[in-house]
Formats: structure tokens, sequence, C-alpha cells
């Protein structure tokens, strides 16, 4: 899942799932926009896992500005930003060997890296990886807002279950 995306604003995204961090860097955001990190913390706090069903992995997900803004501003230089695994435990994925696990990535790591794609978590196929994308959407998202422009989804079926409002 590691590369980058986007055209007018290039999302560049890194790391491994059981690495010391994940990340993101953005390049052709304009110069002045104010990033306000309370609601980008928010919005992170969203992909959070929770639940039965999903990982018992817990992590911060707190974001490490490293460039791109001044006192909160964009200054035109290309937005990096980290959120630190912590929670990272590779060795609990020492006795899968090179057995892909149903269900995940590892068979189409495989295809595209060979023996060196990383085992870990699903490496940089891991569902980790989405934590700095929702970073760099979060950071869109604020943009977007001040040029009046708002993002919404909703779902207009589930299970023969319908939202009259979606179907709007």
């Amino acid at each position: 899942m590691s590369g980058s995306y986007g055209e007018n604003i290039r999302v560049t995204v890194f790391g491994t799932s059981h690495g010391c961090a994940v990340g993101v860097t953005m390049t052709g955001l304009p110069a002045g926009e104010r990033i306000e990190l309370a609601p980008l913390r928010a919005f992170l706090a969203r992909r959070a896992p929770g639940g039965a069903l999903s990982t018992a992995r817990r992590e911060t997900d707190e974001p490490e500005l490293l460039s791109g803004l001044t006192d909160g501003v964009t200054n035109g230089t290309p937005l990096t930003a980290i959120l630190r695994n912590a929670d990272a435990r590779p060795q609990d994925y020492d006795a899968l060997g090179k057995v892909p696990r149903p269900g995940h990535a590892d068979f189409a790591a495989w295809a595209k890296y060979g023996d060196a794609y990383e085992r870990a978590g699903g490496g940089q196929f891991s569902g980790r990886m989405t934590a700095p994308l929702c970073l760099a959407g979060g950071v869109c998202l604020q943009l977007l807002a001040r040029a009046g422009v708002s993002v919404r989804a909703r779902a207009a079926e589930i299970a023969g279950e319908t939202d009259a409002a979606a179907m709007e």
C-alpha cells in the first residue's frame, strides 16, 4: 500500500505496520492555510479499532508534524507527518513463516516483492496504513470546508433496510 496518490495534492504514505512508524508526505498544499490539530485528532480517532472482531492492538495515532507547517499554517513545503507505532509486536508473526494468512494481503505482497516482503502484520499492506491516509484526508477536509465543500457518505441500504435520507 505504500505509494503516491493524487495530482494537485500528492499524497505519499510510508512505513510498515510493525516498524517504528507510519507516515505521510503531502505536496501541493497551498501556503497560508491553517491546519487545526484538534479536528485532525478527532478525525484520526474515528479509525481507531474497537469491538470484538477487530485487532487488540492499540495505537494513540498522535501525529508528529515534521515539516510543512509554521505555527499551524502551511508554509509551501511538503507537509510530512508520522504516527509512531507504540504497540508494534513483530515477533507475534515469527511462527507464520511463509504461509499467507487467509483474508490478508500476504500473497499479493509476496507476488509483488518476493521473499523480501514484510511479513509482520502485513507490513505496508496492513490496515495500519489507513492511519496516514486518514491524516491526509483530515487535512484535505479542512481545506475543502473553508472552500464551502463538504464530503459526506451514507449507506443507502443494508440487508434490505433503507435510509430514506441517503436516497435523496
